[in-house]
């Protein structure tokens, strides 16, 4: 954070006077910043390059961002993709023309904030500014940018992973806040209870240390004990027991209470968690994902009542929402178990990744001119409404030479079970015509 070589103005906010002005003064993130690391290497190179920075809140999206425009010399332009749209990007292209085509011709860094609020079409109008070079792109997300940012632009752009800041890095920034003289010393425990609090977040630590530098100063405090720290942040400070190796161990507890059918345990964990100042929005996300990797086809409606359960708390809020929640775990954890989706899917993500790139048979392909109709394409393909059974038996379905991997392999519990005689049912009308075939009409079962 900021040094001596940049003395602090006392009215400017605590982030801002501890705000990183080199590269050098960044804490965390050393596996992207360090010496030899991928993104320290494009800062010493001298040339820019588009990116997206992938993380949580609070790890230092904006301040990378920023400090690349200053290694580079360059015009920053930043935009909020929540209160931004189309007509900020013009802005932001008429801004980086003039900034070429002016007298300094000097570099445009846009940066865009949440980048995944932004829909398709806004994405998309900036491709042709990156790939004609006029200004260099740099979005900043807290969502998985595979699923949140068009491929088009994701391909054109570099995807940096920043994590959570350590405790260590915490108590460094509580430090850097001690020798600006903008906080008190600090009892060890309440040290410990603020870093645990912030979770890995620069912001909210920063926000919570300004809070309490306040409140001391007015009752002239020349420490910060565990006590008053309660006292002065309240009953959610103290209940708040979300930190680093704990926080994951016991989402790790829930998650093994559902998938081991276990109600009563589920309820407890996921109430520990809720108590503890867990964000229930994230507790949503996570039973989704319970519903998709531990049920599966088994029971189809556990997927559904999970997104349910997340809209309903969405509506609601807490405390009234966060019944869905629970309704929604003790369901998880009675349903029936299936991992058949969660495994195929894995094994084919495997296969792809290490499989060279098959061409679509011609028969599989699409014909919409009569050009690809002279070539072939589309060419004896079975319509397989106009089958027996609407199956049309024998047919493949996956690039020439490739055998069937039969990886998805339905469980006998629940739904599964079902689908797993209609698979069998299949691959006997495959086999009496005389072709091993890949079943692929499970969704009739």
């Amino acid at each position: 954070m900021s040094t001596a070589a940049h003395p602090p103005s006392a009215h400017q906010p605590l982030a801002e006077r501890l705000r990183p002005r080199t590269l050098g003064e960044v804490i965390g993130q050393q596996h992207v910043l360090g010496p030899g690391m991928p993104l320290r290497l494009a800062f010493e190179s001298g040339r820019p390059h588009s990116c997206i920075l992938w993380g949580p809140p609070g790890v230092g999206k904006t301040t990378i961002a920023r400090l690349m425009a200053d290694a580079f010399d360059a015009q920053f332009i930043s935009i909020s993709a929540v209160l931004g749209g189309v007509k900020d990007i013009r802005e932001a292209v008429e801004q980086a023309q003039a900034a070429r085509d002016g007298l300094m011709q000097q570099r445009t860094i846009v940066f865009v904030d949440e980048v995944h609020r932004f829909n398709k079409s806004q994405q998309d109008a900036f491709l042709p500014h990156v790939e004609s070079g006029l200004f260099t792109f740099i979005g900043a997300t807290t969502e998985n940018p595979s699923f949140e940012v068009n491929s088009a632009l994701l391909s054109r752009a570099a995807v940096y992973v920043l994590q959570p800041l350590s405790e260590q890095d915490l108590k460094q920034i509580v430090a850097l806040a001690q020798a600006e003289q903008a906080l008190p010393a600090i009892e060890s425990i309440a040290l410990d209870r603020l870093v645990a609090y912030a979770d890995g977040d620069a912001r909210r630590l920063l926000n919570t240390l300004e809070t309490l530098a306040m409140a001391a100063a007015q009752e002239q405090l020349a420490e910060i004990t565990d006590a008053w720290l309660l006292k002065v942040l309240g009953e959610r400070m103290r209940r708040y027991d979300k930190g680093g190796e704990q926080f994951y161990d016991t989402i790790s507890a829930l998650h093994k209470s559902v998938r081991g059918s276990d109600p009563d345990a589920a309820l407890y964990w996921l109430v520990r968690m809720l108590d503890g100042g867990a964000d229930p929005r994230y507790m949503a996300r996570r039973l989704v994902r319970m519903a998709s990797e531990d049920i599966g086809l088994a029971d189809p409606r556990a997927l559904r009542l999970a997104l349910d359960a997340a809209e309903v708390y969405e509506r609601l809020g807490s405390p009234e929402g966060e019944l869905a929640l629970a309704e929604c775990v003790v369901y998880l954890a009675v349903a029936p178990k299936s991992n058949a989706v969660y495994k195929a899917y894995n094994a084919a993500r495997a296969w792809v990744k290490q499989d060279a790139t098959r061409p679509v048979p011609m028969h599989l392909r699409n014909a919409p001119t009569q050009l690809m109709k002279e070539l072939d394409y589309g060419k004896n393909y079975r319509y397989a409404h106009d089958e027996p059974d609407g199956y049309a038996a024998g047919e493949s379905y996956l690039p020439d030479g490739m055998a069937a991997p039969r990886w998805y392999q339905p469980v006998p519990r629940g739904l599964e079970a079902k689908i797993a005689d209609k698979l069998a049912y299949l691959r006997q009308l495959d086999e009496g015509a005389g072709s091993p075939g890949v079943a692929q009409g499970a969704d009739g079962a």
